[in-house]
């Protein structure tokens, strides 16, 4: 008999920015990187359109490159877990950036491992606070002009912002309905499919 794999609980906080943006999520303690950098993206509220990478001290974990043209880039997130990385690196946080060119760093804190439980669906939300900020604004300095020009119709870049963004954008609203329901998407697509038993053969 096999025991259920660990479950963990992340709190997640996005580096540099206000109003503050965090998530607490629960996930397998197993997980591939890869396949955490998904349920980040869903949770957070990003569009999946930029490299990203995570990083434990030192080391880095990333998308596969199939060409083996850099040999100094990231490892394979995929040919790595959570449980691996904190276990052979030592840490319980982790960093994730995110648009290596707006640079969105995330701090990823493991706060508590749980025993598995049979038949939970993970990964699921926690608590949620603070929207994600809009995709290619120019990083936290460029998210925080962003907020103080569409605060202010008076501003003097008020206009500018209003015109190719949302003019209405509350940066502490957060659709947790929309988080909850992709992570219940992703934890339906991660979770392995029972195997279906072979026919017994009769003589």
């Amino acid at each position: 008999m096999t025991s259920t794999p660990s479950i963990v609980r992340l709190k997640i906080t996005l580096d540099d920015v206000e109003p503050i943006v965090l998530r607490r999520i629960v996930v397998p303690f197993n997980i591939r990187m890869d396949r955490l950098h998904t349920i980040m993206q869903a949770s957070m509220g990003w569009t999946n359109s930029h490299l990203w990478e995570f990083r434990a001290r030192d080391t880095g974990w990333g998308p596969r490159d199939p060409d083996g043209e850099y040999s100094d880039g990231p490892l394979d997130a995929s040919k790595a877990t959570l449980l691996s990385i904190v276990e052979d690196i030592g840490t319980k946080t982790l960093k994730y950036l995110y648009d290596f060119g707006d640079g969105w760093e995330h701090t990823i804190k493991l706060e508590k491992i749980f025993d598995g439980v049979e038949g939970m669906a993970v990964p699921f939300l926690l608590d949620a606070k603070g929207r994600c900020p809009l995709e290619d604004i120019g990083g936290p300095p460029g998210y925080a002009a962003f907020l103080e020009a569409i605060a202010d119709p008076a501003h003097v870049r008020h206009a500018e912002f209003a015109e190719f963004y949302d003019a209405n954008f509350d940066p502490n609203k957060v659709d947790v309905k929309h988080i909850e329901a992709d992570l219940e998407k992703l934890a339906k697509r991660f979770t392995p499919k029972p195997r279906k038993a072979k026919p017994v053969k009769t003589p």
